[in-house]
């Protein structure tokens, strides 16, 4: 599950092509770009400061 083939592609792109209209469609396809490198971002930093707060506590600390 989650494999999307040629098939079903076309007919994503078919449907998507007639709720927005040809003209739309740029613009479609530009929010969703925008949306999709934004959660990527948001994912990659998500993981940074996990591992920024893994290494943090793994360092050993000096007793004064």
């Amino acid at each position: 599950m989650g494999n999307i083939g040629l098939a079903e592609l076309v007919v994503l792109l078919v449907v998507v092509l007639i709720l927005f209209g040809p003209g739309k469609l740029p613009e479609v396809g530009k929010a969703l770009g925008k949306a999709v490198g934004e959660f990527r971002r948001g994912i990659r930093e998500g993981l940074d400061e996990k591992d920024a707060a893994k290494s943090d506590s793994t360092t050993p600390t000096k007793s004064a």
